[in-house]
C-alpha cells in the first residue's frame, strides 16, 4: 500500500525545515517558507503525481520562497549576495542528514511555554496547518497564529542555534520533548473540551512523531516506553465510546474490539526495554497499560501487579495523577476505604483543586464502599467541573443512577 501525499508531506516537513534552518538560520522565515512549499505540494502532487525526489522538490520550492522573501524586504537587501551563494542545492546533492530530533529540541526550547511548545511542534515538526492546530485545541485560528508567531519570535530572541543541545543538557531537553509528545497524545485521547471524547488525528500524530524519535534514539528506554504507552493505550480506542458518543469505562469495554496488533507491538517494546536498566516513568506506565491489555476480561486484571507498579512509579515520579490512579489500584486490592484514605492526601494539593478527575475517582470509590448518597454528590460535582461533553454526560448518568 503506497504512501499518501498527506503522509509523505507530514514525514518530510521536519526534514526539509531542518535543512533550510541549518543553511540559512532564521527559524521563523524558514518555517514560513516550508509551510508555503507544503501547501504548493498539497495542491499539485495529487493531480500531477509525486515527484521522483519529493524532499528535493520541497527544498527547492521552499528555498525559492525564502529567496523571494528576503528580496522583498528592504532591510535585508544587503544579504542577497550572501544568500545567492547559499542557493538551494540540486536535488541529487541534498544531504541525507535527518534533523528531526534537532528540530524537536528547538521547538521544545525551555524558554517557551508549554502551550507554545505544543503548537510549534505540531506546526514545524508535525506539518499541521495553523487552522488544524487551532481546531485541535478549540481556539480561533487567529489566536493560534499569534501563539505560533510569538513562539518563533521567542526562539529568535534567545539566540538559540540550530544544533543538538550540549551533552550535559540533552537528558533534560529530551524529557521536555517527550512530555510535549505525551501532552499531544493525551489531548487527542481525552479531548479536554468539546463534543468529542477523542481526537484520532492528534493521537495518530503523537504516535507518528514518537516513532520518529524512537527511530533516531532506538536505545533510549524512556523513548521506547512512551511509544509503548501510546500504542497500548490507543489500542483501546474503538471500544471507548458507543456509536452515539457515550463514554464506555475500561471495565465495561468490549475487549474483542481492541486493536491487537498495537497491543502486541507495545507489549513487545516494553518487554524488551524494561529489563535493560532502572525503569523511567513512561516505561512504568507502559507496563501498567500492558497488564490491563493482557486481561481477557476486566475481572482477570492482575491488580496486585498494577498496585506494585504504581508504588514504584510513586517513588520514581510522584505527581497528583499518579496518586489518583494509585488510589484506584489500592482500592481494588485492599478495599475502597484504603483508596479513599490515599485520595484524601490530595485534598490540600493546589494542583488538584477543582479538578473533575479527583471528584470522579472519589465518587467511584464511595460507590464501591456503598456510600451511595455521597457518591452521587461527587459524581454531580465532577460532571459540573469537566468541560468534556462526553465525560459530563457519563458522570451525570452515574449520578442519576444512584438517585
Amino acid at each position: 500500500m503506497g504512501v499518501t501525499v498527506e503522509e509523505a508531506l507530514r514525514a518530510l516537513a521536519p526534514q526539509v525545515l531542518g535543512i533550510l534552518i541549518r543553511r540559512h538560520g532564521q527559524f521563523d522565515a524558514c518555517e514560513d517558507a516550508v509551510q508555503e512549499a507544503l501547501l504548493a505540494a498539497a495542491l499539485q502532487w495529487p493531480s500531477e503525481g509525486m515527484p521522483a525526489n519529493p524532499r528535493g522538490w520541497l527544498i527547492t520550492v521552499a528555498g525559492r520562497r525564502l529567496t523571494d522573501q528576503f528580496r522583498s524586504d528592504d532591510a535585508r537587501r544587503r544579504r542577497e549576495a550572501a544568500l545567492a551563494g547559499l542557493a538551494p542545492e540540486p536535488s541529487d546533492t541534498v544531504p541525507d542528514r535527518d534533523d528531526t530530533l534537532t528540530l524537536l529540541f528547538l521547538c521544545c526550547h525551555p524558554a517557551l511555554s508549554a502551550a507554545s511548545q505544543l503548537a510549534l511542534t505540531l506546526r514545524a515538526v508535525g506539518g499541521l496547518t495553523t487552522a488544524e492546530i487551532a481546531n485541535a485545541f478549540f481556539v480561533p485560528e487567529a489566536t493560534m497564529a499569534q501563539r505560533i508567531s510569538r513562539a518563533k519570535a521567542k526562539i529568535k530572541s534567545t539566540g538559540a542555534r540550530f544544533a543538538p543541545p550540549p551533552p550535559e543538557e540533552r537528558p533534560a531537553r529530551l524529557e521536555v520533548v517527550l512530555q510535549v509528545l505525551y501532552l499531544i497524545f493525551n489531548e487527542g485521547y481525552i479531548a479536554s473540551s468539546g463534543a468529542d471524547l477523542q481526537r484520532g488525528d492528534l493521537t495518530a500524530e503523537a504516535v507518528r512523531l514518537t516513532r520518529e524519535v524512537h527511530r533516531l534514539l532506538p536505545d533510549d528506554g524512556e523513548v521506547a516506553g512512551l511509544l509503548a504507552l501510546m500504542l497500548l493505550t490507543d489500542a483501546r480506542r474503538p471500544a471507548r465510546a458507543l456509536p452515539d458518543g457515550t463514554l464506555v469505562p475500561l471495565a465495561d469495554q468490549d475487549r474483542a474490539a481492541w486493536l491487537r496488533p498495537m497491543i502486541d507491538e507495545g507489549t513487545a517494546l516494553i518487554t524488551r526495554t524494561l529489563p535493560l536498566g532502572p525503569p523511567g516513568p513512561y516505561q512504568l506506565q507502559a507496563a501498567i497499560a500492558a497488564v490491563h491489555d493482557e486481561a481477557a476480561r476486566a475481572g482477570d486484571t492482575d491488580w496486585r501487579q498494577i498496585l506494585a507498579l504504581y508504588q514504584l512509579l510513586t517513588r520514581v515520579a510522584p505527581n497528583p495523577m499518579v496518586t489518583l490512579n494509585h488510589a484506584v489500584a489500592l482500592a481494588m486490592v485492599q478495599g475502597p476505604e484504603a483508596g479513599l484514605r490515599l485520595l484524601a492526601t490530595l485534598d490540600g494539593d493546589d494542583r488538584m483543586a477543582g479538578h473533575h478527575r479527583l471528584a470522579a475517582v472519589r465518587a467511584h470509590l464511595l460507590e464501591m464502599s456503598g456510600a451511595l448518597p455521597e457518591a452521587r454528590e461527587w459524581y454531580t460535582l465532577a460532571a459540573r467541573r469537566t468541560t468534556s461533553l462526553p465525560e459530563q454526560r457519563y458522570l451525570s448518568s452515574k449520578a442519576a443512577a444512584l438517585a
